[in-house]
């Protein structure tokens, strides 16, 4: 295979990392630079970025990699985008944005979702049956939390009718960033899926006038719908000048991180399955129908791979729950362990972290004294959806030391996704071997805690880090003809380690899963009285 370079970026919840690759035999990572931004979050519940700060991220990450990278700069065939999902971004007609994004994270549109989705006479759960079945029919999934991005698009309008009136499109954070760099409106069919507002029924693609009209859409505000594997645009004089990248570079679709993380963890077959933990975590497999489990809020979305749907369960603090370990519960000591040896690089200092963290739940027998934290710090989302849930340490006593705090982090982690990765397999084969990608996949200590406690064996891949942009890099070199296919590519993608289950754990992990999931269930009530 003749050597491909390309060059994509993955836009998350706190950074844009970007990576330049060389596809031949292998996906080879030639060069990447984290450039990181903020999130701001406000004391109605509302979480939003600056969309400037993302541009400039990519702009900055982009030169660094460039500057580095030497000749390889001047081959590149192609660039796309991995991004963080179900964000909210008006622009004009000059495609400026109007007002700071909406995050995946922002919860403040609870009173839209209940004015437009709770009322009615007949209900199932707490929605209106009749908009509830309709969405299911046609989309495969329904808006169904204050998160979505539907009910954003709700709050501006209600909330901000000046900013509204000037709305020309509606955009998620990939689509806003591609319009940056070509001038082209184009939204990937993940992003217009995860509106429920688009067709997903076989043959009838596109967005649905019947569901606009339900929900108080106007469909003008809507942009053309491409494939991850379609060129958008190409790269204008601007951009390139701000890039630094040569003018026509092509622009293709890419797409949502969790679709995208799937393709860059090898994940191309059917009911192949990924684990993914990052600031927030998932476990996701291929499946070839649409599939929905509304008990569970677990549903299939489009992804990247022609004829396959992405069926994919959420958390939405995951890795963000060791950074709050960090920087809450561990600092004092993390601080004392980077002096002692020497490292001031902020660059090392993640690294550095995941060594002492290592080190210090190795030494923490399994089951972290029978103590259980729920790594709610941000709400719920699946297999139980619930925005006032919180974060607890269950079972403290005075023979609990900060260690086993620390282990118990990493297990009630593991505790969720396990949760997850059942409710997924009530639609689907039971999967003895799960690939792990993030940031969590770095750390061998959590890979075997995953193992043990999912009793599956457990495949970290190479460039766990960057599954995301492997993804996005695959679906350019299947859009441009490097690679014949997306199974194709699946040879590859490597495997850093591998990592089976320690049966001698299974009766205690299993005994604490019970009361792990029994802890919701008994305090929801507790929950919604004091954050409601």
């Amino acid at each position: 295979m003749k050597s491909t370079y390309f060059l994509t970026h993955d836009v998350g919840t706190t950074g844009n990392k970007t990576c330049l690759y060389r596809v031949a035999d292998k996906i080879i990572l030639i060069d990447s630079e984290l450039v990181e931004y903020p999130l701001y979050m406000l004391p109605n519940g509302g979480v939003e970025q600056n969309a400037d700060e993302w541009w400039n991220a990519v702009c900055n990450a982009t030169k660094a990699v460039l500057k580095r990278s030497g000749k390889a700069c001047r081959n590149i065939a192609a660039m796309a985008f991995c991004a963080q999902m179900q964000g909210s971004v008006f622009i004009n007609r000059e495609g400026t944005a109007l007002r700071n994004p909406m995050s995946y994270l922002d919860q403040r549109a609870t009173k839209q979702i209940e004015k437009h989705l709770y009322k009615g006479i007949f209900k199932i759960e707490k929605w209106n049956a009749y908009k509830t079945i309709k969405s299911l029919i046609i989309t495969g999934g329904l808006a169904a939390t204050p998160k979505d991005p539907l009910w954003k698009y709700h709050w501006v309008k209600e909330n901000e009718p000046e900013i509204f009136q000037k709305a020309y499109k509606w955009l998620d954070v990939k689509d806003y960033l591609i319009f940056r760099c070509t001038g082209k409106l184009g939204m990937t069919v993940d992003s217009a899926h995860v509106t429920f507002l688009y067709d997903t029924r076989k043959n009838r693609p596109g967005w649905h006038k019947g569901l606009c009209d339900m929900f108080g859409v106007n469909m003008e505000h809507l942009p053309p719908v491409f494939q991850s594997t379609d060129i958008i645009g190409t790269l204008t004089k601007k951009a390139s000048r701000e890039l630094t990248l040569p003018e026509g570079i092509p622009v293709l679709g890419g797409g949502g991180d969790v679709p995208l993380t799937l393709v860059g963890s090898g994940c191309t077959d059917l009911y192949d399955t990924t684990i993914y933990v990052g600031t927030s975590g998932w476990v996701s497999s291929n499946v070839d129908k649409r599939m929905v489990d509304i008990g569970n809020f677990v549903a299939s979305i489009l992804g990247a791979i022609p004829q396959h749907y992405v069926y994919v369960a959420e958390q939405e603090t995951a890795g963000a729950c060791l950074k709050w370990v960090r920087d809450h519960l561990a600092l004092d000591e993390i601080g004392v362990y980077l002096k002692a040896r020497h490292i001031a690089d902020k660059s090392k200092e993640y690294e550095s972290l995941y060594d002492y963290l290592n080190r210090v739940v190795t030494q923490t027998p399994p089951g972290a004294g029978n103590v259980i934290f729920t790594p709610w710090l941000h709400g719920n989302r699946s297999p139980r959806e619930d925005q006032f849930a919180r974060g607890m340490f269950f079972n403290l006593s005075l023979t609990t030391g900060k260690r086993q705090m620390i282990r118990s982090v990493l297990e009630g982690v593991a505790f969720h996704l396990r949760w997850m990765l059942e409710a997924l397999e009530r639609k689907i084969p039971h999967r003895d071997t799960i690939r792990f990608a993030g940031g969590g996949a770095k750390s061998d200590v959590w890979c075997q805690i995953l193992a043990d406690i999912t009793g599956r064996k457990v495949e970290a891949i190479e460039n766990e880090i960057n599954a995301g942009t492997v993804g996005a890099t695959i679906a350019c070199a299947v859009g441009l003809g490097a690679i014949k296919n997306f199974a194709d590519a699946k040879r590859l993608v490597g495997i850093r380690k591998s990592f089976g289950p320690h049966v001698q754990y299974a009766d205690m992990y299993n005994r604490n899963f019970r009361v792990f999931t029994r802890l919701y269930e008994r305090n929801k009530q507790l929950f919604k009285e004091l954050n409601f």
